[in-house]
């Protein structure tokens, strides 16, 4: 006798998900029927490397070379850094893993994958989808102020070498002598920026051309999907880590390199107490993956079924971190000789005041008795540390005029973000002989860095959107450019001459904690509801061994838990420490903190409301049509008991020799209703059921 056709409906299919693997499912019924003709049409990645880069492009951004040698520079440095990578070992790896092994196995992007493997978390798809929208929106400003500086290193000397004259009083600008020649380029004339974020001003011009070619950029390279952005990624990928290198090798042969370096790695073990410092490494860890967006699903997706995404776990966790390390001494290397150029012209500039002292006053006894041994006219031969022992020991006698001259704090200047890139390296790149050639060849690295992590971001939301609409998966190109039209119109808010401040709110506050709690409810979904076994179980068949049975207990427990902490600690830091900002003040010339605005704060809750509201909305709808499912079954007698007595699981050795597709079973077949194409284990009629079946036909019923 023939085996009963598989549930055509999706109400029909609606019960299985919740007790029992699709994988089993679908192969029940031969593997004609579990692989669709969708699978057949979907684009593929043309080898592995080009997969590789992808997903190392999009990983390995902006935020390896500002952020991480930050957070490694203020929190105890080395002993920062095993703090990480104990983190990305027992969080970072398992998650990124699950993200990949989900994505290319279903073969479809966030929105079908997390339906698929819990219908009532469909919502966390979407999610995903407006987090990333959120990123890409002030994700691509950063590319758009990359390609202003990178535009004006075409000069000598490099427009923020020196302070502007006011042609008013012929005197140097009083907002740039009070600051920096590279702080006034930043402030007033790549930003022109209001002093609050309550002053929008008027648009800047030149950026709104630069956010429009940004966005260009980003439609070009994505017009056709992986095949189109793939060969962009050959150099934006590996382009950043040949000036990485270049970067590090000159920065070797500066004075004050080794000085920076040993100011990193200095081990600091103390702070492994401190509870925000975990905090801050976990949102880091989160970070530099990508987890939550999206894109790695989105990428895996475009795998072959049966691809060690495994290994691809290990292998780009590990590059992300080699980059984040190879970033950091390069920094350091750059910011130690700026340093150490300050600081010496620190000294020589007191030893200078303090020759006048002693030719104006040369009786004066605590002068004349208190330095024997500093050689105040040549100053080329006294260190840093030596005038800074002297000071150390003198400063009561020499009056405020001489002051200290650290290293250390010059260190701790600008290096956090944008200050970082567009301040603190850019007064070095005016340091280095031909200076144009090096700043040119680092905006347009942090350019490349920036837009491979932009495809990656557009890619978490065109993929699943095409996946579960095929309207638009017929009108690829359509919905590419409408999206960057879209992207660009929202994005004027970030050019007004406040943007800065609105770029930072979204930075802090509107993408943080909505990408959180869609990882909390990814592997929850994983863990609790789809189960770790069953997930394994997939896995066994994806990749033809098990993986390590750790990861059952990483994902169910530890994972989660880490990620719940980190969701309540930013929470908490959020409630009781309230959300500043950090404004300009023209009149001063220097940074200040100021807390938001109440339309501000509404915005900010707004958007994290918006962005996290999916989720309950879909789990609602779920069991609304659920509840609607079983009222139809109940009418018709009881169908769901009915159908969950009718499978049980058994062998693949063990099936029925009978077995055989039905006639356009294919064609009705719900789209991507199995796990994978194969699944290990197979479902068959209980006993009872063949018993009575076979009674039915000897009576001939």
């Amino acid at each position: 006798m023939n085996e009963k056709p598989p549930l055509d409906s999706l109400e029909d299919r609606a019960w299985l998900g919740e007790g029992c693997s699709q994988t089993q499912l679908a192969a029940a019924h031969g593997s004609g029927a579990a692989e669709t003709s969708d699978d057949d049409d979907r684009p593929a990645w043309d080898s592995k490397v080009q997969y590789v880069l992808a997903q190392v492009g999009f990983s390995v951004g902006l935020g390896n070379v500002w952020r991480f040698p930050y957070l490694c520079h203020q929190n105890g440095g080395g002993a920062f850094m095993l703090l990480y990578v104990f983190l990305l070992l027992i969080v970072g790896v398992p998650l990124f893993f699950m993200e990949l092994a989900a994505g290319q196995s279903i073969r479809q992007g966030s929105i079908g994958v997390w339906k698929h493997i819990s219908p009532n978390l469909a919502g966390i798809g979407y999610s995903s989808c407006i987090v990333c929208f959120y990123v890409a929106l002030y994700y691509n400003v950063i590319i758009a102020w990359s390609l202003f500086y990178m535009g004006n290193s075409f000069q000598y000397p490099l427009p923020w070498e020196r302070c502007p004259t006011d042609v008013a009083t012929n005197d140097t600008v009083k907002e740039c002598a009070s600051s920096s020649p590279t702080s006034y380029f930043w402030f007033r004339k790549a930003l022109d920026i209001t002093n609050s974020i309550q002053e929008s001003g008027e648009f800047n011009p030149v950026m709104t051309g630069c956010l429009l070619a940004a966005w260009a950029i980003v439609a070009l390279a994505m017009i056709k999907g992986i095949k189109s952005s793939a060969k962009v990624m050959y150099f934006s990928s590996v382009f950043p880590y040949v000036v990485l290198f270049i970067f590090l090798i000159r920065g070797l042969m500066l004075d004050g390199a080794m000085e920076g370096i040993k100011y990193m790695f200095y081990p600091k073990l103390e702070i492994w107490g401190n509870l925000q410092v975990w905090r801050q490494a976990a949102t880091q860890v989160f970070f530099a993956l990508g987890l939550g967006y999206g894109s790695v699903i989105a990428y895996s997706s475009y795998n072959p079924v049966h691809n060690n995404c495994h290994r691809d776990a290990l292998m780009v966790s590990c590059i992300n971190f080699m980059t984040s390390v190879l970033a950091t001494l390069v920094v350091f290397v750059v910011l130690g000789f700026r340093a150490k150029t300050i600081a010496l012209g620190c000294v020589a500039k007191n030893l200078g005041l303090l020759n006048l002292m002693i030719s104006s006053e040369p009786n004066q006894h605590a002068l004349g008795t208190g330095w024997p041994w500093i050689n105040s006219t040549d100053q080329s031969v006294v260190s840093v540390a030596e005038y800074r022992q002297w000071y150390a020991q003198h400063s009561s006698d020499l009056g405020p005029t001489i002051t200290d001259c650290s290293l250390e704090e010059e260190m701790n200047k600008g290096v956090e973000g944008t200050g970082l890139a567009f301040i603190a390296f850019t007064e070095v790149m005016a340091l280095f002989p031909a200076s144009p050639f090096w700043s040119t060849l680092f905006f347009l690295m942090l350019l490349n860095l920036g837009l491979s992590t932009m495809f990656g971001t557009m890619q978490g939301i065109l993929t699943p959107l095409m996946d579960n609409f095929k309207l638009l998966a017929r009108y690829r190109t359509v919905l590419t450019v409408s999206s960057c039209l879209l992207g660009f119109i929202l994005g004027l808010l970030f050019t007004q001459r406040s943007g800065n401040y609105f770029v930072a709110m979204f930075d802090d506050y509107s993408a943080t904690l909505p990408l959180v709690i869609v990882v909390v409810f990814e592997t929850t979904s994983v863990a609790w509801v789809y189960g770790t076994d069953r997930f394994l179980d997939d896995i066994e068949v994806m990749l033809k061994w098990r993986p390590p049975v750790v990861y059952k207990y990483l994902w169910k427990y530890v994972c989660l838990l880490a990620m719940v902490g980190l969701l309540a600690a930013s929470l908490l830091r959020m409630v009781f420490k309230g959300p500043t900002y950090t404004a300009w003040n023209q009149t001063a010339a220097s940074e200040m903190t100021l807390e938001y605005p109440g339309w501000a704060l509404a915005m900010i809750i707004m958007l994290i409301i918006l962005a996290s509201s999916p989720v309950p909305i879909g789990y609602l709808h779920a069991k609304l049509r659920q509840r609607g499912s079983l009222d139809s079954h109940g009418e018709q007698g009881g169908g769901q008991e009915m159908h969950r007595e009718l499978y049980t699981k058994c062998n693949s050795t063990e099936l029925l020799d009978s077995r055989q597709q039905t006639p356009g079973e294919e064609e009705g077949a719900y789209p991507r209703t199995a796990f994978l194409p194969i699944g290990s284990e197979q479902y068959r009629l209980l006993p009872q059921q063949q018993e009575e079946e076979e009674e039915e036909e000897d009576t001939g019923v």
